[in-house]
């Protein structure tokens, strides 16, 4: 495909992976335009989109002269190294580690464990039922959100984020999360500090116009 020096996002609405990479994009300013990949309809496991992510998987960027890249933090990064202002990241070493910490909570702890392929894979062929497929997905959210809030209620404040009193890549991650939790009917009220900073963010435009239901994809 020609380039055309704007990024395009291979996404789907309800994907949190690429709803971070929206939320990103947003507020960084750059223009991008969304390629849908019907998750639910099994387009990411035609060739056609093999050829793009060998994983089958969304998010995937492609970015200035035509190269694609893969993987939802590694992309993040990218777009911090490529795009540094406004930065998602702290200035000091301490900081930054402290943010990303928050990001591996999400990504590595509560959505791995969470993903929609999982959940399928322990109805069949594991044979678990509704229940306990329920029961599953909530352990790892309250896992991980019991840490996250505490670490929020550490490193943020009052009328902030994540962490301080600017976006991080926490909070690009926070949203999504919190929102699929809500989508299978988690009870987040052990968790007031999530909440508010959620509820904080999607009052921004980057966050809002991010939102799964007003994607172009997204069942009218």
């Amino acid at each position: 495909m020609p380039d055309t020096g704007q990024m395009r996002l291979y996404t789907y609405f309800r994907s949190s992976a690429a709803y971070r990479l929206r939320i990103a994009l947003n507020l960084k300013g750059i223009d991008w335009q969304p390629v849908s990949v019907n998750l639910a309809a099994g387009e990411q496991r035609g060739s056609d989109y093999l050829a793009v992510n060998v994983q089958g998987l969304v998010p995937a960027l492609e970015i200035e002269g035509g190269e694609t890249l893969a993987q939802s933090v590694a992309l993040l990064e990218y777009l911090e190294e490529t795009h540094p202002e406004p930065p998602l990241l702290p200035a000091g070493a301490v900081d930054r580690a402290r943010v990303r910490a928050m990001v591996g909570l999400i990504a590595c702890d509560i959505h791995p464990l969470n993903n929609l392929r999982i959940l399928k894979y322990l109805k069949d062929p594991l044979g678990a039922d509704q229940e306990a497929v329920d029961i599953w997905y909530r352990r790892w959210i309250a896992r991980g959100f019991e840490a996250l809030e505490q670490l929020v209620a550490q490193y943020g404040t009052p009328d902030g984020y994540c962490f301080g009193e600017t976006v991080t890549l926490a909070d690009v991650l926070l949203v999504p999360q919190v929102y699929n939790a809500r989508r299978f009917e988690t009870d987040l009220t052990p968790y007031p500090r999530l909440v508010e900073v959620d509820a904080r963010l999607q009052a921004l435009d980057a966050f809002a116009d991010a939102v799964p239901e007003v994607q172009p994809d997204a069942p009218k």
